[in-house]
């Protein structure tokens, strides 16, 4: 195992040591906003009703957690007075 991973890092430092990095190439504005503005085509856009039905499921879920950590808490507040009241008792 050792002598594949030694293998491996032997490997990879001579491909990176001796590859010679490529020259980026310089864009102008206008390639630029026409690169962007093709990109911004491929967009797919959610329908009204989907962006909807989204935001209605996104707040049932923010209402079940937060009933289920109210019901967490409850459950261990009450769990620490008993503790805090038998350890006073005693």
């Amino acid at each position: 195992m050792r002598n594949r991973a030694a293998k491996t890092a032997a490997a990879m430092s001579t491909t990176t040591a001796t590859a010679p990095q490529p020259a980026k190439k310089r864009t102008s504005p206008g390639q630029f906003l026409r690169e962007v503005r093709g990109e911004a085509r491929k967009i797919t856009w959610t329908t009204r009703r989907e962006t909807w039905i989204t935001s209605v499921m996104v707040a049932i879920m923010v209402v079940l957690a937060s009933a289920y950590f109210f019901g967490v808490d409850l459950v261990i507040s009450w769990a620490v007075s008993l503790f805090l009241k038998l350890a006073n008792a005693g």
